[in-house]
């Protein structure tokens, strides 16, 4: 009987070793999980900003900075005002003259649909 409980006791040594073990084990997988998805993390934040910063580049390169073309756009619209400021002043007292002669001579006749009856 003592080989027998012998036996036994070893069996539940060897049991007990053996969760000891998958626990381990169990905590490893857990730590290197873990671990992977913090490496990943890094990693995808890394190429996120290194594409926002090719993005942010190649936007600057084609379009310009956004400064740079409110300041164009301010000076293009400030040219156009200037350039029908000078037009208007060139132009406004021959038009000004030429609809005062259009309404000053009138030829009194009748008009083309006028049907005249008997």
């Amino acid at each position: 009987m003592a080989s027998q409980s012998q036996g036994i006791q070893q069996l539940l040594q060897a049991e007990k070793r053996a969760k000891d073990k998958l626990e381990e084990a169990k905590k490893r997988k857990n730590k290197r999980l873990r671990q992977a998805k913090e490496e990943a993390t890094a990693e995808i934040d890394q190429y996120k900003l290194k594409r926002e910063n090719d993005f942010r580049r190649i936007q600057t390169t084609i379009m310009g900075s956004q400064g740079n073309l409110a300041t164009q756009i301010d000076e293009q619209t400030s040219q156009k005002i200037q350039a029908y400021s000078a037009n208007y002043q060139t132009y406004k007292d021959k038009v000004l003259l030429e609809l005062l002669n259009l309404i000053n001579d009138v030829n009194p006749g009748l008009h083309v649909n006028f049907k005249y009856q008997v």
